[in-house]
């Protein structure tokens, strides 16, 4: 019962004994630590069965309170026969330890409902935790496969079962477009539909020869952040520019080059890659998308909003007369300085309205302002060069923590895309570049994992790539582990037994440890398997 996952910092176990809970338990809330309480008695209270009533004194309590010398997310958690003592550096140190106490309850306190004949009882026990870094990170793409609000809803409570942090949200991509913005309808009315899908990578023959597609109204955005706030996740919202752009083009015709292709004629991207219809660099176009933010910043508090700026091709604006003049009039060198200039001005509008603009490593490409910060995605030298140049960093190297690649080389893996990744890869994944100084690995905010949904039809996809490794990964994330070669895996391994059960309780449909069960594979899909290891740089 002591297999907590990710490992804390320090768990002192006082021998065989047990504190048992039940109706007379109580919880004992101080200031500051409602939501929490709350958490407690819906969630635990749903799966022991146990009402939890407000308390005061001792006795058989969960004593729930803060102590700021703890600090940020720290918490200390005392389990003795006189009861339960969680306290926390701040609220977000106390959920993190109210996730601790359910793991040490039992796999069956993940369930919706109490068994018949449960007993529920917590190892004698303290606990002494923090997290190494304040960016816990999952981004989930719901632009290329959508995933209704509840789904989203789902994977908030996963990611907080695991003390993650983060949920980068990337809403829009050539495939689709998932959020209302009151001001221009046809983002959702036309954008977030596509007539067909490619089933597997963009070389399959293959088709899903059915309309895909769905947006999350603002109301939705709204409850989905706040759901987040209550579980201490904050939501980075991601609207890509200027590439990655079509289905915004294919909704609003004149945001495209239209002097070099009649971008009438274009529709929601219906195949994988890389498109090459982007953004036009004309003031209706930054005019458009300032709009577009301002909705956004209503709906999202989150210090950062992420602008993409990845991948984009340059040949419409080689060959576009509006954009060689921008470049002209810009004096800038070439069509590199020009996206450059786009995101730079995106830059500066959020920067000005209080907020710091995130975007993938492309970015540092053309110089940025002092607040924006990076996210590494093509391996590590990205980041290096982001914390060098004194800009913060998210880590998240595709070649480590795309959970999109494939976990095992057997041909019964379904839709095999990239290098393999294992569960023992991912937990050996270091998030900090070993040539940093020490003030430049200041810079280094954190680290997330992505799951890009191009070959991730349905939860069940999503679920199979994601776990069990994002477990591992929420480890690597929060504890402050050895170098990688020394870290013991299987130690970790023996853990993630218990933590399977778990698993199963919340209804995840992992990738097992013996390979994928028969309805998880997919046979005759093409994928794109990348041969031997990934590159370490």
């Amino acid at each position: 019962m002591t297999d907590v996952i990710p490992q804390p910092r320090q768990l002192t176990s006082d021998g065989a004994g047990f504190l048992d809970l039940g109706p007379d338990t109580k919880v004992v809330a101080g200031e500051g630590t409602e939501r929490t309480e709350r958490w407690l008695r819906a969630t635990l209270g749903a799966a022991t069965g146990l009402p939890f009533p407000p308390g005061t004194g001792d006795g058989n309590v969960i004593r729930l309170s803060l102590d700021g010398g703890l600090g940020a997310e720290g918490y200390r958690l005392d389990v003795t026969p006189a009861g339960v003592h969680l306290t926390g550096g701040d609220p977000a140190g106390l959920f993190w330890g109210a996730q601790t106490l359910r793991q040490l309850l039992g796999p069956d306190a993940f369930r919706r409902a109490p068994l018949p004949g449960s007993r529920w009882r917590l190892p004698l026990c303290r606990v002494r935790d923090a997290p190494r870094f304040p960016w816990r990170g999952l981004m989930l793409d719901v632009a290329r496969h959508f995933m209704p609000k509840e789904g989203v809803l789902r994977y908030l409570d996963l990611m907080a079962a695991h003390k993650l942090n983060v949920l980068h949200f990337h809403l829009t991509d050539d495939q689709g477009w998932r959020v209302e913005i009151e001001r221009h309808p046809k983002l959702t009315e036309t954008g977030s539909w596509r007539a067909r899908t490619k089933y597997g990578h963009r070389a399959s023959p293959l088709w899903e020869d059915k309309p895909h597609g769905g947006y999350y109204t603002q109301d939705d955005i709204r409850e989905i952040v706040a759901y987040a706030a209550e579980r201490h996740i904050t939501v980075v919202p991601e609207i890509d520019v200027p590439g990655h752009s079509q289905a915004a083009i294919a909704a609003y015709p004149e945001l495209g080059n239209t002097d070099v292709i009649d971008t009438t004629a274009l529709s929601v991207w219906d195949t994988w890659g890389v498109s090459p219809n982007v953004l036009a660099p004309t003031d209706h176009t930054l005019r458009f998308y300032e709009g577009v933010f301002e909705e956004l910043l209503e709906l999202f508090p989150s210090e950062f909003i992420h602008i993409g700026g990845d991948e984009c091709p340059k040949d419409q604006w080689r060959r576009s007369a509006t954009a060689q003049a921008r470049i002209e009039e810009l004096a800038l060198a070439d069509e590199d300085e020009l996206q450059a200039w786009f995101v730079q001005h995106f830059d500066t509008w959020l920067a000005g309205r209080g907020r710091r603009l995130i975007g993938w490593d492309e970015i540092l490409e053309g110089g940025l302002a002092k607040g924006a910060a990076v996210s590494s995605w093509r391996g590590y030298a990205g980041g290096v060069a982001a914390a060098r140049a004194g800009h913060d960093v998210v880590m998240c190297p595709e070649q480590q923590v795309y959970l999109d690649h494939r976990q095992h080389g057997g041909e019964d893996e379904p839709v095999p895309i990239g290098f393999v990744r294992t569960l023992e890869d991912v937990y050996r994944f270091e998030p900090v570049p070993a040539e940093l100084t020490p003030d430049e690995s200041a810079h280094v905010l954190g680290t997330q994992a992505n799951v890009w949904t191009e070959v991730m039809e349905n939860q069940s996809r999503v679920d199979y790539q994601t776990f069990p490794r994002l477990a591992a990964f929420a480890e690597v994330a929060w504890s402050d582990l050895p170098a990688p070669a020394d870290r013991d895996f299987a130690r970790f391994d023996r853990r993630m037994a218990a933590h399977y059960r778990r698993l199963d309780a919340l209804g995840v449909a992992y990738r097992p440890p013996a390979g994928p069960l028969p309805w998880q594979r997919r046979p005759g899909v093409l994928g794109r398997p990348i041969e031997g290891p990934p590159p370490n740089r």
